[in-house]
């Protein structure tokens, strides 16, 4: 059994003073590493954010939740990804995914293609990261990308190269995560029909099952992580009537009828006192396997990560 290991985020726009102080609190209360997203609008963009957080920490490990694979060509990202692990003494974990924020895409011309085109290209931008972070010269021919024997520098400090995490909802995604993944980032299949129930503990397990079999005898090896998709964390003393109201805007949203046990049972949802969520990240780790959890806010779920971290 893994022991567990805590991710917070943080997305406000601040100076580096603010953010160096927020890094050094999360590197205090025993989160793993502080991450963040990768977004065109109210957020720093990741490369600096992520080279400021290491600067101001000595233990701190840090990442991307997730790097959108169509806004960088993959030869650009491994120098940007290589310097990062450099300069951080080797605490990088490169989250990547294939894309899921159409307005995103609309809003600066890039063509939002059906999710098998954006998996195959996420699969050769994978290869490529690995190629060029290895110690020769690296050629490509794929669909997507050509690469003639490029000598990717600077390499890496971790061998041989830094943990990738790969995240998503669909069955695609998630077999290629099974095969070169080495954290596994389950997430609800966002717009989907059954977008819901893809978040429910029994949508969860299922997703898992494919990880299980795409992965064959490497899945042992693999850390599941999952974060709050439905919502914000909220502690509270009573989780019923927070769940009611979560599951009242969740249904509306999705034009779904939402329980709130649903909500409370969900992988995906933080509700509940400190306590009780102990208990519920225990679960998630005895029966689904699931030790890794990225909370967003560092601050509400502190005593949960004093308690568990590490264990």
């Amino acid at each position: 059994m893994r022991s567990f290991r805590f991710l917070a985020s943080a997305s406000a726009v601040v100076d580096a003073r603010a953010l160096a102080e927020s890094a050094r609190k999360a590197e205090a209360l025993g989160y793993s590493a502080l991450v963040i997203t990768d977004h065109l609008l109210g957020q720093l963009a990741p490369v600096p954010f992520l080279a400021t957080v290491a600067a101001a920490t000595q233990r701190l490990r840090i990442g991307t939740f997730v790097f959108n694979n169509d806004l960088r060509h993959p030869a650009v990202l491994a120098q940007d990804l290589a310097s990062l692990d450099v300069l951080s003494g080797g605490r990088l974990e490169i989250g990547v995914g294939a894309g899921w924020n159409r307005s995103e895409y609309d809003a600066i011309g890039i063509a939002f293609d059906h999710a098998r085109t954006r998996v195959e290209r996420l699969a050769e931008s994978v290869a490529i990261l690995k190629g060029l972070f290895g110690p020769e010269p690296f050629s490509f021919a794929g669909k997507h990308y050509r690469i003639e024997r490029l000598d990717g520098r600077p390499k890496p400090m971790q061998k041989p190269h830094p943990p990738f995490l790969i995240g998503g909802g669909g069955r695609r995604v998630l077999e290629l995560a099974a095969r070169e993944a080495q954290i596994v980032g389950l997430a609800p299949r966002i717009g989907a029909r059954d977008g819901f129930a893809s978040a429910m503990w029994r949508g969860t397990a299922e997703k898992i099952e494919w990880v299980r079999a795409a992965a064959g005898p490497r899945f042992d090896e693999l850390e599941l992580n999952t974060y709050p998709a439905l919502g914000r964390v909220i502690v509270t003393d009573d989780a019923r009537k927070a769940a009611s109201e979560m599951a009242a805007r969740i249904g509306q949203r999705m034009g779904a009828e939402v329980k709130p046990d649903d909500v409370l049972d969900s992988p995906h949802v933080f509700v509940g006192s400190i306590d009780g969520l102990v208990e519920k990240f225990q679960r998630l780790r005895s029966e689904l396997g699931i030790s890794c959890v990225m909370v967003g806010a560092m601050e509400p779920l502190a005593p949960v990560v004093e308690r568990l971290a590490g264990t």
